[in-house]
Order: C-alpha cells, then sequence, then structure tokens
C-alpha cells in the first residue's frame, strides 16, 4: 500500500516539557490507524502537531511526499488534512447544513451542482444529519453535533481526517452509533486516524494500532491483536502504575481483571 503519511523522530514540547518523545509512523492510503492510552499520554498534542497547531521540536512529517514542517493549519487543511476536534467547535446558532456548507469552505466556488452532491453524500453516510439539516446546531444532542462535527469535516473532501476523542460525552448506546458511522466511512477507503480512550472501540474500526504513554509509543500492532493484548486492556481499565509494569513486562495481570 502506498504511503500517505510519514513521520519520523517526531518531537513535540511545551518549553521543557516533552510531551511526543521520538515517535515514527507511517499511515498507507486507505488505512485506519488509533492511537490509544491514558490520559496525558500525549495523543491530543500529536494531532495538534500534526495540524500545525504545534511545531514539532526534531523530526519530520511527510504528506503525500511533501515536508509539512513551513506549512501553517490552513494550508495542510488545504493539502487535505482535515482534524474533527475533541470539543466539535460547533456554533450554536447556525443550522447543520450551514456547519456542513462551512466545511466546503475551500470548495466555494465549484457550483452550486457540486455543492449539493457533496452535501447529499454526506447524507447518505449520516441520515441523520438529513433529517436535522434545517435544526440549529446548539439545539441538537451530543451524538448529533459530534455528527455534525464529523460532516463537517467530510465536506472538505480529505485526503486523512483525523477524530480526536470522538467518544467524549457520549453516552455508551450514542458513541455505538458514531463509531458504526466511522466504519462506514472507513469502507469507502478513507484515510485515518482516531485518538481515543476507549481502545474496544476504537481498535473495531482500526487496521493498526499504536499505545501512547508519556509520549512514548509503547506498544503497536495489528488491531486484533492489540484487542487480545492484556497491556492494551490494562490501559483500557486506566490501572495506573500497574499499566506502567504491565508495559515493560514486570506484572502478568490475571485471566479474571483480562476480561474485565
Amino acid at each position: 500500500m502506498t504511503k500517505l503519511l510519514e513521520i519520523a523522530n517526531l518531537t513535540v514540547g511545551y518549553g521543557e516539557a516533552i510531551a511526543i518523545d521520538d515517535i515514527s509512523f507511517s499511515v498507507a492510503r486507505g488505512e485506519f490507524v488509533t492511537f490509544i492510552g491514558p490520559n496525558g499520554a500525549g495523543k491530543t498534542t500529536l494531532l495538534n502537531s500534526l495540524m500545525g497547531v504545534l511545531q514539532q521540536t526534531s523530526g519530520t512529517v511527510t504528506f503525500g511526499g511533501e515536508d509539512l514542517k513551513a506549512l501553517k493549519p490552513e494550508a495542510r487543511v488545504a493539502r487535505g488534512i482535515v482534524i474533527v476536534p475533541e470539543r466539535r467547535e460547533l456554533f450554536p446558532g447556525l443550522s447543520v447544513e450551514d456547519h456542513l456548507r462551512l466545511g466546503a469552505f475551500l470548495r466555494r466556488h465549484e457550483g452550486r451542482a457540486k455543492m449539493a452532491a457533496a452535501l447529499e453524500r454526506i447524507y447518505a453516510l449520516l441520515p441523520k444529519l438529513k433529517e436535522r439539516r434545517k435544526q440549529l446546531a446548539g439545539t441538537l444532542s451530543g451524538g448529533e453535533q459530534q455528527m455534525v462535527a464529523v460532516g463537517r469535516a467530510l465536506m472538505a473532501e480529505p485526503q486523512l481526517l483525523m477524530l480526536d476523542e470522538p467518544s467524549t460525552g457520549l453516552a455508551p448506546r450514542i458513541t455505538e452509533e458514531i463509531f458504526e458511522a466511522i466504519d462506514r466511512l472507513k469502507a469507502t477507503g478513507m484515510t485515518g486516524i482516531i485518538v481515543e480512550q476507549n481502545a474496544h472501540l476504537a481498535l473495531s474500526v482500526a487496521d493498526r494500532g499504536f499505545v501512547l504513554e508519556v509520549g512514548n509509543v509503547v506498544a503497536s500492532g495489528g488491531a486484533e491483536s492489540l484487542r487480545q493484548d492484556p497491556r492494551v486492556l490494562a490501559a483500557y481499565l486506566g490501572a495506573g502504575d500497574r499499566y506502567r509494569e504491565a508495559m515493560t513486562g514486570t506484572e502478568t495481570i490475571p485471566r479474571a481483571e483480562e476480561e474485565g
């Protein structure tokens, strides 16, 4: 598979504090990867650095063969990198359809027919948005707002879609609906990166996964193998010091806890 995104020895810091410490990975076209781990692991920092919101201290980020270091966030969006932020960042007084049209801002010169076709593609993927298309974003449920944020990002026709904690603040049933939508999106051939604390759901839609702890990749592999890894289960359960012990191989996690 052709590599779309290549990260080599990426380090990102806030002043003297290192948030991402010398990590390397790649994402192929049509592949979904996930970064999972506890709070403070550096997951959101990673996405923000890929968007250019935070500049890397060292290392390289190459997208479609182009080094992104000198590009500002808006230029990266123009290249096809789009993020769905954790806080969604919707405008309460704008309708669902207004938000979707905003997502296509860089394509605003393509004409009404293409815009209408793009909207219908989003409505086919996320049918609930069509039902709510005239409704103000501020009156929607949390799950519906998340779908608006995803739809708005897709209107930009991204090459790479990044989702930051898509399950945050959502009830389990609504979270499952969101991940079912992500799975449908993946089936269209979209390339994506998901950062998520819910390891089970993230790995259910991803091809490969990486476990982050304090800015370091401490485990990686195929999604199914990671789903069976007791170390990942420990991370999902938020086991604190026992998680770190599991990652370094100094503790064996009992089978009963693996299934918890």
